[in-house]
């Protein structure tokens, strides 16, 4: 089969690669599109450490079932069902013990993080049946590869507890920080200012009916005081640098909670006194549990109109280390690439 293998960092190369091989209690899904997260750009690059040279990668799939192990006892899975995959994979004996908090499992694999496992830049691939999702064929398909940074969202918002009667800062506008308003307004809050240095990701998140701000022309605590009348109770740092830390410190009220998401720098430096004597709480979000996943699968399952301002192309496979490159180049690309494997389907 054909699949984007990072032949080295800076690029991207059509290769064949052998077929997978189905387990008894593994289902094979034929991957209609995959969208580029920023940690496979990231990855592309090398500058991150978490992606290797020869490896496949792609974690925000949407597909078919393709072929379905003897032991799998799923009702609902057949030939060409809709699909969608959630990538983080634990071991059987972990089910148990992690169920909940799946995320949290040392022994945990991540579909397109862990190199030895052919990820959804493949045109097929192989998951256990437990982390295959069924969705309705009435959606529009491509909203299924946006379900797993939706659910990175769930899980950071529900980490700090965001509710309706919290005022919410998001920094940083980009897909992750998109997927967040969205993940937001599930919970039904109605107070959020997203911070964005991007004109075209400031249009995009207008469109998805919350205050942008541009961080560069008024700070953010001015821009909290002015909007909400008061600093906010909650900010989600959807960039994770420095200065976007600092930020969410100090436009948050005192108590207030904040949420680490984005992965800008593995090293940042904090104000400390102003979580210490203003006893704010910082909390860290990187996946999700299972029933994250299933809340965001449920919500897009329902196409819901946002959905589709998230999207802001679509390339073929021989056109994606031109995507990749572009976005690491910083493009000026609003929402999400989804690079379709599948033609047919779209």
């Amino acid at each position: 089969m054909q699949a984007l293998v990072l032949e080295d960092f800076g690029r991207l190369t059509i290769s064949t690669v052998d077929d997978p091989i189905v387990g008894s209690e593994d289902v094979e899904v034929r991957v209609i599109a995959t969208g580029i997260c920023g940690s496979d750009v990231h990855g592309f690059t090398g500058e991150n450490g978490r992606r290797v040279r020869g490896q496949v990668m792609g974690h925000e799939t949407v597909g078919v079932v393709h072929s379905i192990g003897a032991d799998v006892e799923r009702s609902d899975l057949a030939l060409g069902t809709l699909v969608t995959v959630n990538p983080v994979i634990l071991p059987p004996e972990d089910i148990q013990t992690y169920a909940g908090r799946e995320q949290h499992d040392p022994w945990k694999r991540v579909l397109g993080v862990a190199p030895e496992l052919i990820a959804a830049f493949a045109e097929r691939i192989v998951v256990p049946a437990r982390n295959v999702v069924v969705l309705p064929e009435s959606m529009p398909v491509l909203y299924g590869a946006l379900i797993e940074p939706l659910a990175v969202a769930v899980n950071a918002v529900r980490r700090v507890d965001a509710g309706p009667g919290d005022a919410v800062i998001v920094l940083g506008g980009g897909p992750i920080g998109q997927s967040i308003v969205l993940a937001l307004q599930m919970a039904g809050v109605k107070k959020i200012l997203v911070t964005e240095v991007m004109d075209s990701r400031r249009a995009l998140l207008e469109r998805l009916n919350v205050i942008v701000v541009d961080p560069r022309e008024e700070s953010v605590p001015d821009a909290a005081e002015r909007i909400f009348g008061r600093h906010a109770d909650v900010a989600l740092d959807a960039v994770g640098l420095s200065e976007t830390l600092n930020d969410a410190l100090s436009a948050t009220r005192l108590g207030g909670r904040v949420c680490l998401v984005g992965m800008g720098s593995p090293t940042l430096t904090l104000d400390a006194f102003r979580i210490s004597t203003a006893e704010r709480s910082i909390v860290g979000s990187f996946t999700y549990s299972n029933d994250d996943f299933r809340a965001a699968a449920e919500w897009m399952s329902g196409a819901p109109a946002a959905a589709a301002e998230l999207i802001s192309h679509s390339v073929g496979m021989d056109g994606a280390h031109d995507a990749f490159t572009g976005l690491a180049a910083g493009d000026g690309t609003a929402g999400k690439i989804m690079v379709v494997l599948d033609a047919d389907r779209v």
